[in-house]
């Protein structure tokens, strides 16, 4: 297995962080579309993109040309405020012209194992993603990936069952490591002072949810100031 290949990105606070973020979105989005006419994103949920989706509503891009998919859900009815799918299109989705036909939510509220099984099916012909955007919690899980939890399933390639995960609800559905692996461009959007325990553990080498995510051209890792353990030494 490939090691994981790192680049990092420190801004010197969250608006700096969020600005790059999006300005590296319409980049990728750009690019892909000139390439081979179309847009692949898969949206990460959590409080730190929020405010880069607001951002994206005045964007100036081919919105037709966008496929969206998610990188995780939790297992709630589709109109619960703590849905993944809820938060994006409250805060871009709802506001953009994306044909519906190309947003492609998980059925979560199915259960875990049946919507991961209907999540492959839809992910079978997709191929590699453009972007993949993905946050960090403090115990440096990702998507719905967490620690001491399996990060791959032989039975669901592409998106796997979660169940008894750490923090509410226990049932969610996300997808594998290699599958978030499969992709030409990785973001991860690591911010606040409680992520830097996990971004030490992270740069020294540990064994993380994290670190499993291993595309050929590397992840950039989008930190602020507040979450770089380098910049509070220097202080």
């Amino acid at each position: 297995m490939q090691a994981q290949q790192i680049h990092w990105r420190v801004f010197s606070d969250i608006h700096e962080l969020r600005q790059a973020a999006c300005n590296a979105i319409l980049a990728s989005a750009n690019a892909a579309i000139a390439a081979h006419g179309k847009f692949i994103i898969a949206l990460a949920g959590g409080s730190t993109p929020h405010d880069i989706y607001q951002m994206l509503r005045t964007a100036q891009t081919d919105w037709a040309k966008w496929h969206v998919v998610f990188g995780d859900e939790r297992c709630l009815p589709p109109d619960h405020p703590e849905r993944n799918s809820f938060m994006a299109g409250e805060n871009l989705l709802n506001h953009v012209p994306i044909p519906r036909k190309q947003i492609h939510p998980i059925p979560a509220e199915l259960g875990a194992e049946e919507a991961a099984q209907a999540y492959c099916k839809t992910l079978a012909n997709t191929g590699e993603f453009d972007l993949v955007l993905l946050g960090m919690g403090e115990d440096a899980h990702t998507a719905s990936l967490f620690p001491g939890h399996a990060w791959e399933n032989a039975d669901f390639a592409a998106a796997i069952p979660v169940h008894d995960a750490p923090k509410p609800p226990s049932e969610r559905v996300s997808l594998s490591a290699s599958r978030l692996s499969n992709a030409r461009q990785v973001i991860f959007l690591v911010t606040g002072a409680g992520k830097r325990e996990a971004v030490t553990r992270w740069q020294s080498g540990t064994e993380l949810p994290v670190a499993a995510i291993r595309p050929m051209a590397g992840v950039e890792i989008y930190l602020d100031a507040a979450a770089d353990p380098a910049t509070v030494e220097a202080n």
